[in-house]
């Protein structure tokens, strides 16, 4: 590792643009996309901004640490699926499910009444054909301009990733559970 001094001067020019919502989008196939997105819930929360969480993978019913947290700190957070494809008994049923949830995600965004909206882990039910891709795309170009969205997910649709104003790829460069260690309460969930 190779010492570097602090910058001294601030290392860009202050943003003179306007502030409106984002399209925020967290990918790829490293740890972190739905745990940042959370963050940036907890961030608004804490400013007083109100937020709305979906999962669309997490069943309603769902009691991993982040609803525990949230039910706490009072930040409403909706379970909307059935569970990962390969745990479902019925596809067709997750496939409605999502359809289901994604219209409440919609009213949510369109509505105006959140800051935030965080559509956790939307990109699975896009790149399986359960939610319409254009269809989201649209919707996110009518948000109200103080709405902010926040998507996660692998594989995000290059059609989003464009659309979308940040972007940030998880690289997965080492992985616990690839060396064997299985899942960890309070890491994974």
């Amino acid at each position: 590792m190779q010492v570097e001094q602090p910058p001294k001067e601030t290392p860009y020019e202050k943003r003179e643009g306007e502030r409106r919502g984002l399209v925020i989008v967290n990918t790829g196939d490293g740890k972190g996309k739905s745990t940042a997105a959370f963050g940036l819930a907890i961030r608004a929360q804490g400013r007083g901004k109100a937020v709305k969480i979906f999962q669309f993978m997490k069943v309603p019913t769902a009691r991993f640490g982040e609803h525990r947290t949230f039910e706490k700190l009072d930040l409403p957070i909706e379970g909307l699926g059935d569970g990962f494809s390969w745990k479902s008994q019925d596809l067709e049923r997750s496939a409605q499910l999502a359809r289901d949830g994604w219209q409440k995600a919609r009213e949510a965004i369109l509505g105006g009444e959140y800051f935030m909206v965080v559509l956790d882990e939307v990109t699975y039910p896009l790149i399986y054909g359960w939610v319409p891709l254009e269809e989201v795309l649209q919707t996110l170009r009518a948000r109200p301009a103080s709405v902010h969205v926040v998507l996660t997910g692998r594989r995000c649709p290059q059609e989003i990733i464009d659309l979308a104003d940040t972007v940030t790829e998880m690289t997965m460069i080492k992985h616990a559970f690839e060396a064997g260690v299985p899942a960890q309460r309070g890491i994974e969930d």
